[in-house]
């Protein structure tokens, strides 16, 4: 059905419109994987596409560092220059070599923390931003707080081995999809070779290199922990996540999950941002209607044969005068479970008819 004509006036609370889909076509079987835990997730949706143990607690390593680049991108100030503090130096692990009181940039030191998997850059900039990487911690768990991330918990700004250091394949997912938009946090991601520091540094991510529309994320290992990797590519307009905890397969796996989310599921349009869904009926109003716009785009991402559904929650009737703005919302429904909601406004105000105007 066009919803672009499409005008209602509504003569229930609740208006359904049901989608006509096409003829029922099997979807492709989910990919088998080597990981122990896994998420595909849709960036623009939020849909997960794939899961597997998805929130089972898992020690992160150095994808620790997600959240520590999005703290610091966050922060600012990345030309800002600073001497390296002693503490910062020698932190085991993957590293940038840094020097005691040497010159940097965070920006230099986000590039070392983010391409090369700097230790030791991730301990400089924590101390930089927060006096220590305790405290810093503490932003970092705030951060995750706030981002609704229920099974995570940050020790440390790196990701060397804690037991209170843990997250999930879908917490992981999430923190993702928030860092990547972030603008500064998806160019240092998705950059392959730079020089920082008169360091020439390099992307440990072989998927830049490897996968056609790869744009990130970070890599991880300990012995412990695994191999932990957090990937993002984006083709056509569509932004795809995937996540795998503990794999000894994951580059392979991963082009497995993004081929499986870029092949099977299509994003379709439900609504386009402004565009006219409906209109309200106006009593005593100077217009008989008010007409119904919705404030963003609907999108969602479909797997062939699932039917969607569009429903309308909206006044049956409003009196004059009527104001422009929020008259509810278009709630998306795919199989008859809801998966999305987006603000319909009134385009305009509608105001009262003078004979109104005078009986109040």
């Amino acid at each position: 059905m066009e919803l672009k004509k499409l005008r209602i006036c509504a003569a229930a609370l609740l208006a359904a419109l049901l989608l006509p889909s096409a003829a029922p076509v099997r979807a492709a079987d989910a990919p088998s994987l080597s990981a122990k835990c896994a998420v595909l997730l849709d960036a623009q949706s939020g849909r997960v596409l794939y899961e597997k143990n998805a929130d089972e607690k898992s020690l992160i390593a150095s994808t620790t560092k997600i959240m520590t680049g999005l703290l610091v991108c966050e922060y600012g100030h990345l030309d800002d220059e600073f001497s390296v503090p002693a503490q910062a130096v020698g932190v085991e692990g993957s590293s940038m070599y840094l020097k005691a009181g040497e010159t940097v940039t965070l920006r230099a030191l986000l590039y070392g923390m983010m391409l090369r998997s700097g230790n030791d850059a991730a301990l400089a900039l924590a101390i930089r931003i927060a006096g220590s990487a305790e405290a810093f911690a503490v932003q970092m768990n705030a951060r995750a707080a706030k981002l609704g991330l229920r099974s995570t918990h940050f020790a440390n700004p790196h990701g060397l081995d804690s037991e209170e250091n843990y997250a999930t394949a879908r917490d992981l997912a999430v923190l993702t999809r928030a860092a990547l938009q972030n603008g500064t946090f998806r160019t240092v991601v998705s950059t392959k070779t730079v020089t920082a520091a008169n360091r020439c540094l390099t992307n440990h991510n072989k998927l830049l290199w490897r996968y056609d529309g790869a744009i990130g994320v970070k890599t991880g290992y300990t012995k412990k922990a695994g191999r932990i990797l957090v990937s993002a590519a984006e083709r056509d307009g569509r932004t795809l996540i995937a996540v795998t905890l503990n794999d000894p397969d994951d580059w392979r796996d991963h082009v497995r999950l993004l081929d499986y989310g870029f092949s099977q599921y299509a994003r379709r349009t439900f609504a386009d941002a402004s565009q006219i869904v409906g209109s309200v009926c106006v009593a005593g109003g100077e217009a008989p209607s008010a007409a119904l716009v919705v404030r963003e785009a609907l999108c969602y991402p479909l797997l062939p044969g699932e039917r969607a559904q569009l429903r309308l929650h909206v006044p049956a009737i409003v009196r004059a005068p009527v104001a422009a703005g929020q008259a509810g919302t278009l709630e998306l429904l795919v199989d008859g479970g809801s998966v999305a909601c987006v603000p319909v406004d009134y385009v305009c105000g509608v105001a009262a008819r003078e004979k109104e105007k005078a009986g109040m």
